[in-house]
């Protein structure tokens, strides 16, 4: 909870902004639920220069499977082996829970981000469009 404030500063490096407070009530919400894990990488110099979160889904047509749903390293920290870690950890957490199979969605505008991907051995499967309505 102590990392809230430097979890959401990271955030603004994928595009979405958030404040302090509500990512810190977020972390509450998900931290309390045994399916979600979020782990952050840390500098003895720079204290937090990563996270990733993930959960568990259990989708009707794929079955029970493990997705990457943020992955973000400070840019200064990228090419030191940080992501591959923390991809690593969240690898280890799926199998533990029995989950085989991983994905993880990565916007066509992060063009450097694709590699980082293919080199853990994860393939491209499909490109797709997203769709979000704000509900009022």
């Amino acid at each position: 909870m102590t990392d809230a404030a430097r979890l959401a500063k990271l955030s603004e490096v994928l595009g979405y902004p958030v404040e302090p407070e509500l990512m810190k009530r977020r972390l509450e919400r998900l931290l309390s639920r045994p399916d979600h894990v979020v782990l952050v990488a840390e500098s003895q110099t720079d204290g937090v220069v990563g996270w990733i979160h993930a959960a568990e889904q259990d989708i009707l047509e794929i079955g029970r499977s493990c997705e990457i749903l943020g992955l973000v390293v400070a840019a200064d920290q990228r090419g030191h082996g940080v992501g591959r870690r923390l991809m690593e950890w969240v690898e280890r957490w799926a199998f533990e829970r029995g989950l085989k199979q991983l994905s993880v969605r990565s916007n066509v505008a992060r063009a450097e981000s694709h590699p980082f991907y293919e080199r853990l051995g994860y393939t491209r499967v499909k490109t797709q469009h997203a769709y979000w309505k704000h509900m009022r």
